[in-house]
């Protein structure tokens, strides 16, 4: 698989990925994840988180968006997907959540990802305070 593919690719599946399953071809079996909150390894467990992050976006969350800003081959062996994450809470003050970051994808030699690591711009905590705050009419 060429580099190029694989960025298309993950330019097509992250902007949806609260709303449809990604392709899981561009991964390799054993690939690593990491954000501030979880680290595991495998594709079953991977693929388990993008259930959950689609499951919990329609539980809670009466608008949720993945906003791709970016996507480029940053080094031989590296992808970077620049994005932001918005929404609006299922609750009675309608509060939102807001939060930016990037995801940093390694490959191996037949470009495949084999790491993935999120890095947000606030700590998990400032993010989970926004659910008690009222929304701001914008």
């Amino acid at each position: 698989m060429q580099v190029e593919q694989v960025i298309e690719i993950l330019k097509q599946d992250l902007p949806t990925l609260f709303e449809k399953d990604i392709s899981y071809d561009i991964y390799t079996q054993d690939i690593y994840f990491r954000d501030p909150v979880n680290k595991f390894k495998y594709k079953f467990n991977y693929r388990i988180i993008f259930w959950t992050l689609r499951f919990h976006a329609q539980l809670f969350f009466t608008q949720i968006f993945f906003d791709l800003h970016e996507v480029y081959q940053s080094a031989e062996d590296t992808i970077l997907a620049k994005w932001t994450v918005r929404g609006v809470l299922r609750v009675p003050w309608k509060a939102k959540i807001f939060f930016n970051g990037y995801s940093t994808y390694k490959l191996n030699q037949e470009n495949l990802i084999y790491e993935h690591i999120d890095t947000w711009d606030r700590k998990p905590s400032e993010i989970l305070r926004q659910f008690i705050e009222k929304g701001k009419d914008n």
